[in-house]
């Protein structure tokens, strides 16, 4: 299960770049989680080129592999949302929702200038959701998975890695990321329900950010921890504060801290991130 990153980019990409990696096992972690038990936190660290050889980005990433019978029968994380029943947004919940969107700001070309922050200032708060199973095959489409294949490609995946296809309730090998879309397969696994993408959760941080400093300020670093699932139905608020401004040679920079409660006002996800601004 993807749960964070930890991003630093270091030159601005390009159109028509052309981009690749190194990437390497860089630590095994054990824990003992709620969820499922022992676990192992499993961090792996890219480095990223443009097609001059230019370091352009460098990143951790980690995920954690769980003993899913353990976290399915004994896990204590989720014990309050399976004993809630199904929830069920009526018309007049949505419409106190959607202004969220309605009212979300994109700075674009206007610039945020550095001398115009101060520590204290609030972010707009970015919402997301509520979260539904075709937005979960939505990230999925444009985020290019590893393991969704059909017919023939899904043959010569299940071909060439036999362990990989799970079978499903027909007795079909078929992909392990059904858990963000059968809700019956994410429960074999210790989940409430089918649940979103991590990666897509680290990615709406980014995206809170660059809504707020717009196209002339960069970002620079972005890491973020992931607290528990978004199981179908919840619905994210995104929140942030400046908590530091400061000069680091020629560059002036901003640090942010950011977090996503759901509509129960759980911690969703918790991160920080680093933006030099232009000076007036």
């Amino acid at each position: 299960m993807w749960a964070g990153a930890d991003f630093n980019w270091h030159k601005l990409i390009r159109r028509n770049d052309e981009i690749h990696s190194k990437a390497w096992l860089k630590e095994l972690i054990p824990h003992k989680t709620q969820f499922s038990g022992d676990a192992i936190q499993q961090v792996y660290h890219v480095d990223f080129y443009n097609q001059d050889d230019e370091l352009i980005c460098d990143a951790d990433s980690w995920c954690f592999r769980t003993d899913r019978d353990i976290a399915r029968e004994r896990g204590t994380k989720y014990e309050d949302i399976k004993s809630k029943p199904q929830r069920f947004y009526t018309d007049d919940e949505l419409i106190d929702l959607y202004p969220h969107y309605a009212n979300e700001r994109v700075r674009g070309a206007e610039p945020l200038f550095f001398e115009d922050v101060t520590i204290g200032d609030s972010l707009p708060i970015m919402a997301k959701g509520p979260m539904t199973v075709t937005g979960f095959i939505a990230f999925a489409q444009g985020w290019g998975s590893l393991y969704i294949r059909a017919n023939k490609l899904a043959w010569l995946q299940h071909r060439y890695h036999a362990g990989l296809g799970i079978k499903n309730k027909f007795g079909i090998p078929d992909c392990p990321e059904r858990v963000h879309w059968e809700t019956e397969f994410a429960q074999t696994i210790g989940a409430p329900e089918a649940y979103d993408y991590g990666p897509e959760r680290f990615s709406w941080l980014t995206h809170h950010i660059t809504n707020w400093m717009g196209d002339a300020g960069f970002l620079m670093n972005s890491k973020a921890r992931i607290r528990r699932h978004n199981p179908v139905g919840d619905f994210l608020l995104i929140h942030g504060e400046v908590v530091d401004k400061r000069q680091s040679g020629d560059q002036s920079l901003v640090e942010i801290k950011q977090y996503a409660q759901n509509q129960d006002g759980e911690l969703s996800i918790e991160g920080t991130a680093v933006v030099a601004l232009p000076n007036k």
